[in-house]
């Protein structure tokens, strides 16, 4: 028995002997940033001069709450997050539905339906920039095929730029949403349908008593995840607006690259970062609260 738990333990510490180099590595690029752009919140740092640090310690934080640019940043990042995410679950559901459905060439569906997924976001954001364009842009010429004498230039005023920027983000990501939640409803046994029918059950009562409730689960997590990313966007927004016109495309995470790199305001970009971090950390525990409620 000893020998056993001997072996067991060896074998134990050498897994753990062989994974660590990767563990630290891993720790030190993520728990390293962090600690520095906290640090850097703090500072007031002068890369005209060598970078050059002063300590001004909340100033750069206070300094968020007077800025209307971060303002219209927040604005449009809660607009972005929500609305994008309500339709990827309704939208999302929806394809996740139509892809259950067996049909000769459901495999062929599947697989094409993940291209605008597979595309680049910056090339995609490009290619929308030419598609909302209002002298040859795709989009006014298939609205033109109906209303001959339709003008709109979409990317010259905010609501109708960030429209585009929201229908552009559907359009990439709700394919892959949907392959997702696809797997989930795979799992889902046939003989459960097979009796509520019997039992009189309707499509959306069959939907709203079986199917949701069983993919509620896997719906959550990918709610996390997908809101995570829609809040740290950033590259939607340089190749297709650049966070215009004005400021009312920036989104946060773009205010922060903006901030660092263009204006160079490294203090003032890591408390962004910082605050856009909390946000993040609080959404998420909410966000795994509900997953714990759900879990049955």
């Amino acid at each position: 028995m000893n020998i056993t738990k001997r072996f067991s333990h060896n074998k134990l510490l050498i897994a753990w002997i062989l994974i660590l180099p990767v563990l630290l590595i891993r720790g030190f690029t993520i728990i390293y940033p962090i600690i520095v752009t906290f640090i850097n919140s703090l500072f007031e740092i002068n890369m005209f001069k060598g970078g050059i640090a002063t300590f001004v310690g909340l100033d750069n934080f206070l300094a968020i709450l007077k800025d209307d640019k971060i303002i219209t940043s927040l604005e449009f990042t809660v607009i972005f997050t929500v609305v994008s995410m309500i339709f990827h679950i309704v939208l999302g559901i929806l394809l996740a539905q139509l892809l259950n459905v067996k049909f000769k060439g459901k495999k062929f569906l599947r697989t094409i339906v993940l291209i605008p997924w597979a595309m680049p976001m910056v090339v995609t954001g490009l290619a929308a920039r030419w598609a909302f364009n209002d002298t040859y842009g795709l989009v006014n010429d298939l609205i033109r095929k109906f209303f001959p004498n339709f003008q709109f230039d979409w990317l010259i005023y905010p609501e109708s730029t960030r429209l585009a920027v929201i229908l552009v983000d559907l359009w990439k990501d709700v394919p892959f949403f949907a392959i997702l939640l696809l797997a989930g409803l795979q799992f889902i046994p046939e003989e459960i349908y097979e009796s509520a029918k019997m039992d009189g059950a309707g499509v959306f009562r069959t939907f709203f008593t079986i199917t949701l409730p069983l993919i509620m689960q896997n719906l959550l997590t990918l709610c996390i995840f997908f809101t995570m990313w829609r809040i740290v966007s950033y590259d939607i927004v340089y190749a297709m607006t650049t966070g215009g016109p004005g400021d009312s495309t920036s989104l946060l995470a773009y205010r922060i690259a903006v901030e660092a790199f263009t204006n160079l305001n490294i203090g003032y970009a890591s408390a962004i970062a910082v605050c856009l971090f909390l946000i993040m950390i609080i959404i998420s525990s909410l966000s795994l609260l509900a997953i714990k409620k759900n879990d049955y």
